[in-house]
């Protein structure tokens, strides 16, 4: 893989939801590398700090829990105040339950729904005005196992669906403003997802071995790897990119 040059995306102002770890920190990385200032968002300030570790005046910790609908215009407010602006927004932050139909809890769907589809249409709502300044992009992190049924994991994937939608109508919708707005749809990713879903050691494991069974290339990613696309459709030469909800996946979403 080739990397990107550096400094492509110097004192570009970038706001990443979910920042504390997995894809949201090795995102943050990758911006900073190319020399963007960084506003990381979440509810866990410790995690925020770590990814801030090492990036003095280039990752910016913002604490916030992204289910209150308060949060949107703090999160802007914040970007306005330490970045002077939004080029980028990432709507990454997530949060997963697994349950069948029948044993769904409504507390931790209402958690889903809040998190993983209210929150990224209210913040890109709340900054609009400056992705319309800065004539920026919107990256909604998807999922590509949305494709076909998931049990157990109904509501997570219905609000990766949902905003596969937001993202192409949300692309139409501002081209004439000069926003554009891409989906990147990461497969089986290393990350601490399972783990704060609730599986222990064991059943991570065993969630391993059962995803590197239906990715062709025969492994999970790694976030950097997710990161990487986030960093390409912000550089300059992928300007005439906008609707598109990018598979990351090791090809799992083209397996019958």
């Amino acid at each position: 893989m080739t990397e990107p040059a550096q400094g492509l995306l110097q004192d570009r102002a970038v706001v990443i939801t979910g920042g504390g770890t997995g894809i949201g920190r090795a995102a943050a990385h990758a911006f900073a590398a190319e020399g963007a200032r960084v506003m990381v968002v979440g509810r866990r300030t410790a995690v925020l700090a770590e990814t801030a570790r090492g990036h003095a005046g280039g990752i910016h910790p913002f604490g916030a829990d992204l289910a209150d609908p308060r949060t949107p215009r703090a999160v802007v407010a914040a970007a306005e105040r330490e970045l002077g602006g939004i080029d980028v927004l990432v709507n990454n932050a997530v949060t997963m339950g697994s349950a069948p139909l029948g044993r769904i809890d409504p507390d931790n769907t209402r958690d889903q729904v809040a998190v993983n589809l209210l929150a990224p249409l209210f913040l890109t709502q709340e900054a609009l005005p400056a992705l319309e300044s800065s004539k920026g992009l919107v990256i909604n992190v998807t999922t590509a196992g949305n494709q076909r049924g998931w049990p157990g994991h109904s509501v997570y994937g219905a609000t990766k669906a949902a905003l596969d939608f937001l993202t192409r109508t949300w692309a139409l919708e501002l081209a004439p403003k000069g926003v554009r707005v891409a989906g990147i749809a990461p497969g089986p990713v290393d990350t601490p997802i399972a783990e704060h879903a609730g599986l222990d050691p064991e059943g991570i494991a065993q969630l391993r071995a059962r995803q590197r069974g239906r990715v062709p290339l025969g492994r999970v990613g790694q976030p950097e790897e997710v990161a990487w696309w986030m960093v390409a459709l912000a550089r300059p030469e992928a300007s005439f990119a906008t609707g598109l909800v990018l598979p990351v996946d090791g090809g799992a979403s083209v397996v019958f």
